[in-house]
């Protein structure tokens, strides 16, 4: 297993590249496919992807929470709140000044400023993630006099239970918990296990390859999504994309993707309007015909869309919009570079 000169460690970035493309290329595809009114061929591979995709993603935020969380508050709520809420606060404005127009068409100028505050307390679009991370954050440090195995059961049985309420806070929190929550307690466990993959690659290979077959099957039989079932195959997965990353960590054949990794938030935050114009380009066009190619193609725009955005303002006075400058922090100190969604 490789650290790099960064200090950050090779494998969880592939495995967070991996996890971004996937959340990029599920929302560009569920896009194309809703204005086109029809299905195409990456529709597989993001029904493929569902069980473990947003797992994953949670496991891999709380692999590293043991640094932190014996901190005292003011520092705690300052690197794993605040940052993300900065975050959260500026992105969401960012995109109603794209979307505004939109919403003042149907619902009037009055809508735009209810709806806009409606996001502080229901997640807008596709950054609920980032508004998600911080509860989790404060829950488990709230939460680490109880025994970690009763808030394991009760985080797994949340998850099971289905929760849906309409409010995006509560289901999500009660169908993630539990990965994000094992992120942080079986973290040694894990990356044990990344270095045991990378020391017999051939075995992982074999594993991956009958993962991929059963994962395959329970998702296209309709499976997937019952109760225990859904939540075997998140653990299963997540495993699963830690084996892959570790192995392509191994070979480092991979690093634009393991670049996408050190870079996640970054395309979470920036890839929606790539995404949308993109969309809107090849599909107004017709130049490109078949669905799945176009929602490819918008995928790729997301990702590298977001990251041009991000080397464009970079050491520019737009600096702020991936980097938390210092009067957004609870304790002022020296400029950092932007901390990675972990």
């Amino acid at each position: 297993m490789g650290t790099l000169q960064t200090g950050r460690i090779d494998w969880v970035d592939y495995a967070k590249g991996f996890c971004i493309v996937m959340v990029v290329m599920m929302h560009s595809t569920l896009g194309v496919e809703a204005v086109a009114g029809r299905e195409g061929w990456m529709h597989y591979a993001v029904a493929f992807a569902k069980p473990f995709r947003m797992p994953d993603f949670f496991m891999i935020s709380g692999l590293f929470l043991a640094r932190v969380i014996n901190r005292d508050w003011r520092d705690y709520l300052d690197r794993k709140v605040m940052h993300f809420v900065y975050f959260y606060v500026l992105w969401v404005t960012i995109q109603f000044v794209f979307k505004a127009p939109g919403i003042a068409a149907e619902q009037g100028w009055q809508g735009v400023g209810l709806a806009y505050a409606l996001a502080f307390i229901e997640p807008f679009g596709t950054l609920w993630f980032i508004y998600l991370l911080p509860v989790f954050f404060i829950v488990t440090k709230l939460t680490r006099g109880i025994p970690p195995v009763l808030i394991f059961v009760v985080a797994a049985a949340l998850e099971i239970a289905r929760v849906h309420t309409g409010w995006t806070l509560i289901d999500e929190f009660a169908s993630r918990f539990v990965y994000f929550y094992s992120g942080y307690l079986l973290a040694p466990h894990i990356f044990t296990m990344a270095t045991a993959m990378q020391a017999r690659p051939a075995a992982a290979m074999v594993g991956l390859a009958l993962w991929g077959i059963l994962n395959g099957l329970l998702v296209f039989q309709g499976f997937a999504d019952l109760q225990v079932m859904s939540l075997v195959l998140g653990f299963v997965g997540a495993c699963a994309v830690v084996t892959a990353a570790a192995l392509m960590a191994k070979v480092d054949l991979f690093r634009p993707l393991r670049y996408c990794g050190e870079n996640s938030i970054v395309i979470y935050l920036a890839f929606f309007l790539p995404m949308a114009a993109s969309r809107a380009a090849l599909l107004k066009t017709g130049l490109i015909t078949d669905l799945g190619t176009i929602s490819l193609l918008v995928t790729t725009a997301g990702v590298v869309g977001a990251l041009v955005w991000f080397w464009a303002v970079r050491g520019t006075f737009l600096g702020f919009l991936f980097r938390r400058p210092n009067w957004a922090r609870l304790s002022p100190r020296s400029r950092v570079a932007m901390q990675p969604a972990e």
